[in-house]
């Protein structure tokens, strides 16, 4: 059938959502594995009734059923060609929760973090805790029963399942607990295949692949429901579990043992699993230094033991004394090099974060070359383990294939992303993935430890697993679904796994005078392929902190979400969507350019640079919508109108104008209009110093406006005296030492006309501490607006002016102190990459600071106390994610303040909430967290926000006025 019949027959049925645009077939083609699978349509079902009534259309018209949920399977479990199901937008209640019998009841979208938040109120969770988990569905979980790091204590998933309601691939409803007798032939056919289920699996708990039939067995209680875990969506659609919880430790305590590599520890894990831990984890020296790296200097890795391998080992107790005690048996009983007790909670968090960064950071080899699961989670009993990291360590050379290590040590599985070569398929991808399965089968193991077979291993079954056992996992799918309806392609009659494969034919992107993407080799393919559909955007950050993805957590829709968002553009790069298509525009429309994808992405996706090339391409040398002329040109209207600011105010402040000027603009009128200043801060620097020649100096040979006015100090010295200012430096030789040093004052567009106070406070900071400012003599603009509407060929002529403007003051060792954070982080990462040709780039880049990292580097500067006072912060997203906010919130830490800070977009992102249809999603990303802090903080609290936006949100949505740290710690 075409989308459209599928679609209007489909929405006819069921209540739910329907959807067959090419941009949504885009975002579901793929999950987190390396295939790509085009689907005729994407429901979204509200109830049961609408999961049923779509598995009957699918069988009357000859279409497949593939279960999605957050859609983290990496291993191509959850894609298919014909009906997606995503259970996570509407199917995601935690029915019931009861305390007493430690169990709840869930349909499969609900996201784990959210049933661990529920059983956490009454000391209860789920054992189970994969590294997504604040994203993974229940039914994800399920379908290919997932671990985590404590699955030594508590067991897999299919350990913790006591009943599943079910549609089998007939459409008959089903419910699976302990009864093999609700199964029409399973009775039968387990007694039949006993002799096959007893040698070959179930071997030891890591055995993941095929199909967990040991379950079945009578000894081990013909548990119909752990048999199901693990199905992969390929036996029924799951509409209800009901799963167990266990008790939450009372204490723990984190040991870090070191060893000189990690399949030495892997020796070692006999006596560490004497020791009774609750969890095991391994990591390997370079994932530490990825994230060393990822984190940035001033928020790394905590320190570790010696070695180049290490253990996490966590112990339980029911007083922290005992745990305590655990650990330090633990400590005499291995053989490690080193170790440390770890006691500290934000300690032992930082560390159990680089194993939950892994999957992420592990997307790149330690060279910088994308890597890819595919051979991501196999796993060998224990006891072999050492022994099979080593062989695993040789093969990997022999094929000239590189990756990061980690994972559950405990139970023998490890996690590894490849450098596969996956453009060579067949030749060398098909023959590694052969000698990588073959190796795993000599120590005894399983191709897949946790994450499933789907269409990465499926095919290689038949390596592990004789044809006896093969002929049994088709005819347990028979029973429940003997037309092959769900998931086919998967665990039975196996697509080949070098079929379908995304990255096979996609061919570099010339260049078309954009940005230079340096890390991805200039190739905008590579780029946008950096997305490996980990989901890290879908999780809900509000709890967590992060930035990223704020429309996606507006809209729950994963076309908003970073990910949807890179799948499209995936798709544009290998042909199969032009540039000028609705789905691009669709696409993107939402982002925010925030920018929160580039850090808090593990895999670097940068959609916001990806955005502003994608209007390049599209509207180069083409007429534009209006807005990217009012907006996009916006310092050049701004700088006409600061000549007669109480006109322009005026009209304004005239309602009907006002919305009608906005209208015609491509804006929305529901905005206010920020009001510009009666001077400007470039006017009022020029009469300061033309007051200061006049009265004291001869006229200076250079133009006065690049000069600091003298009459600065006198101010400065009365701000001191009347508030809480900071001091000047320690002593008189150190204030004329530094008293000839020069900063440079970026002036942007927001401050000079509508915050010229902003740049006032600035300048007597900076000059307390002995420096003269200056600012640009001409004036000069970062281009941001241009950028962010994709105009980087006039972009680029603003950012060569700049470079022209600050060389002289940059070749002599001079920095640059920007004030609106988007426009410093302009100056810091798309300077270089807009003119990577031109060497003052790159230093020019390097000399910009933002105000709190300039007064953290003066060492006798000091902030003033404000003991007891209530801040609310707001940091800007670009400030977030590519200038750092660690400078600013150590300062503000360091007044002893009760400081409460926002973590997310304000909503306002420049001129994403001007533009016209963005308003309401505008006001929904502000309630994720800026307008509830506000609401909730006292009447006297004070809200610091260096970006204009973020100010200009505040001010507009709550009346709240904002300041600049400039202005707060002068007592402003």
């Amino acid at each position: 059938m075409d989308e459209e019949r599928v679609v209007e027959g489909l929405r006819r049925a069921i209540a739910g959502a329907v959807d067959a645009s090419a941009r949504r077939r885009a975002e579901y083609s793929s999950d987190a594995s390396n295939y790509r699978v085009l689907p005729t349509a994407v429901v979204f079902p509200r109830a049961d009734e609408d999961v049923a009534r779509t598995l009957e259309f699918a069988r009357d018209n000859g279409l497949s059923i593939t279960a999605r949920g957050a859609g983290t399977s990496v291993a191509g479990n959850a894609i298919g060609p014909g009906i997606v199901l995503d259970f996570s937008r509407y199917m995601n209640a935690v029915r019931e929760l009861d305390p007493e019998q430690r169990v709840a009841r869930v349909q499969p979208g609900v996201v784990l973090s959210e049933l661990q938040r529920r059983a956490g109120a009454h000391g209860l969770r789920f054992g189970p805790d994969p590294s997504t988990q604040n994203r993974c569905t229940l039914g994800g979980m399920i379908g290919n029963n997932a671990c985590g790091p404590h699955a030594v204590a508590w067991g897999r998933t299919s350990d913790n399942v006591r009943e599943l309601r079910i549609l089998d691939g007939t459409g008959a409803a089903r419910t699976l607990a302990a009864d093999p007798s609700v199964l029409p032939g399973l009775p039968e056919f387990t007694r039949a295949s006993l002799a096959v289920i007893r040698t070959e699996l179930g071997r030891f708990d890591r055995q993941a692949s095929g199909y967990g039939l040991e379950h079945l067995l009578p000894e081990r209680g013909s548990a119909v429901a752990r048999s199901f875990v693990g199905t992969e969506g390929t036996c029924g659609l799951l509409l209800e579990a009901t799963v167990d919880l266990v008790p939450l430790p009372r204490a723990t305590v984190l040991t870090v043992l070191g060893y000189p590599d990690i399949a030495t520890a892997a020796d070692d894990v006999a006596a560490v699993m004497a020791c009774d831990p609750i969890a095991v984890e391994g990591i390997d020296a370079r994932l530490v230094d990825i994230v060393r790296v990822h984190r940035g200097a001033t928020s790394g890795v905590p320190e570790l033991p010696r070695g180049s391998g290490w253990l996490f080992v966590e112990s339980a107790g029911d007083t922290a004394a005992e745990a305590y005690a655990a650990a330090e048996k633990l400590c005499r009983t291995v053989s490690a090099l080193d170790s440390r007790i770890v006691t500290d909670p934000g300690v032992a968090a930082a560390l159990w974060r680089i194993r939950a960064e892994g999957a992420g950071l592990a997307g790149r080899t330690p060279d910088g070359h994308p890597a890819w699961p595919g051979w991501e989670d196999a796993a060998v009993p224990p006891e072999h383990l050492g022994a099979y990291l080593r062989d695993f360590d040789a093969l990997t050379s022999d094929y000239r294939v590189d990756g990061l290590l980690y994972g559950h040590i405990g139970d023998g599985c490890i996690h590894v992303r490849l450098d596969l070569p996956i453009a060579d398929a067949p030749q060398r991808f098909r023959a590694f993935l052969h000698d990588a399965t073959e190796l795993v089968v000599r120590y005894g193991g399983s191709l897949s430890g946790e994450h499933g077979d789907g269409r990465a291993r499926s095919e290689l079954l038949s390596v592990m697993y004789s044809q006896d056992a093969l002929d049994v996992f088709a005819g347990y799918k028979a029973l429940f679904d003997p037309d092959d309806v769900l998931n086919p392609g998967v665990l039975v009659a196996p697509r080949p796994i070098d079929a379908d494969l995304r990255l096979v034919g996609v061919r570099p992107i010339e260049s078309a005078g954009g940005f230079a993407f340096p890390d991805d080799n200039g190739d905008l393919a590579m780029a946008v392929h950096r997305c490996v559909g980990v989901g890290k955007c879908r999780a809900d950050t509000r709890a967590t902190g992060g930035f990223m993805c704020p429309s996606y957590l507006a809209t729950a829709d994963e076309k908003d979400s970073t990910r949807g968002r890179a799948r499209v553009l995936q798709d544009v790069v290998r042909g199969a969507l032009p540039w000028s298509s609705d789905a691009v525009d669709e696409s993107l429309d939402l982002c925010l350019s925030c920018k929160a994808c580039r850090s808090d992405c593990p895999a670097g996706v940068d959609v916001a640079t990806y955005k502003s090339e994608a209007l390049y391409r599209r509207y180069r040398h083409r007429p534009r919508p209006i807005d990217h002329y009012t907006l996009g040109w916006l310092p050049r209207w701004l700088a006409a109108m600061s000549r007669m600011p109480r006109a322009v105010n005026a009209s304004a402040d005239i309602g009907w104008l006002r919305r009608i000027g906005l209208r015609a603009a491509g804006m929305d009128p529901r905005r206010a209009v920020p009001r510009l200043a009666d001077r400007s801060f470039r006017r009022i620097w020029r009469d300061l110093s033309e007051q200061a020649d006049s009265s004291s100096h001869p006229r200076p040979a250079e133009p006065a406006i690049g000069r600091a006015p003298a009459i600065a100090s006198a101010d400065i010295a009365r701000s001191a005296e009347s508030t809480d200012g900071p001091p000047s430096p320690g002593s008189a030789d150190d204030s004329q030492s530094v008293a000839s040093q020069e900063v440079l004052l970026w002036v942007d567009t927001f401050t000079d006309v509508f915050d010229p106070e902003i740049g006032l406070a600035a300048v007597r900071l900076i000059e307390s501490l002995g420096y003269r400012v200056r600012i640009p003599r001409r004036r000069v603009c970062c281009g941001l607006t241009w950028i962010s509407t994709g105009q980087l060929d006039g972009a680029r002529a603003r950012l060569r002016a700049t470079l022209n403007e600050l060389d002289e003051h940059v070749r002599g060792g001079g920095i640059v102190v920007g004030l609106e954070p988007s426009c410093s982080a302009v100056l810091r990462a798309d300077l270089p990459e807009l003119l990577p040709e031109d060497p003052r780039a790159a230093a020019t880049a390097a000399a910009v600071r933002t105000l709190a990292e300039f007064l953290a580097e003066q060492p006798n500067w000091r902030p003033p106390q404000r003991s007891g006072q209530s801040v609310v912060v707001q940091p800007h997203c670009h400030h977030h994610a590519v200038l750092g906010f660690d400078a600013d919130r150590r300062i503000l830490a360091s007044m002893g303040m009760n400081v409460t800070e926002v973590t997310g977009c304000c909503g306002l992102a420049g001129n994403f909430g001007m533009q016209s249809g963005h308003y309401d999603i505008s006001v929904a990303v502000a309630e994720n967290g800026l307008l509830p802090a506000l609401r909730n903080a006292d009447d006297d609290s004070v809200l610091i926000a260096d970006g204009f936006s973020c100010r200009a949100q505040a001010a507009q949505l709550s009346g709240r006025r904002g300041l600049h740290l400039a202005q707060f710690l002068l007592g402003e």
